[in-house]
């Protein structure tokens, strides 16, 4: 998996809609550069839907949690967007495979 974050953005004006799509490595430094992308993608149109799409990056645990709460509240952290616009995101995750290997369950 490559460490550097390669990010897409496409734009559909029409149906108010934003996709960004993030892969390589995301961690709670790297998010910071996301964040700053889709708040310029938010400030193109008001009332603009963004997914964001990490499904084909490694997300760190804590930035996953940093990237579902800004979901959960519409809004981006204040260190981002000091005016605290609303936000709406959809983080398009992959599903969490237990890290629990099978090696380490033939030696339980």
């Amino acid at each position: 998996m490559n460490s550097k974050l390669n990010i897409v953005v496409r734009v559909d004006l029409d149906h108010a809609k934003a996709l960004v799509i993030a892969k390589g490595h995301v961690t709670v430094h790297s998010v910071n550069a996301l964040y700053v992308v889709v708040k310029r993608a938010n400030s193109i149109r008001q009332g603009l839907y963004l997914e964001l799409d990490i499904s084909h990056a490694w997300v760190d645990d804590e930035a996953l949690e940093q990237l579902q709460t800004c979901s959960e509240t519409h809004h981006l952290p204040a260190r981002i967007d000091p005016d605290q616009k609303p936000c709406t995101i959809s983080v398009l995750a992959r599903r969490q495979e237990r890290t629990t290997s099978r090696a380490a369950l033939l030696a339980a």
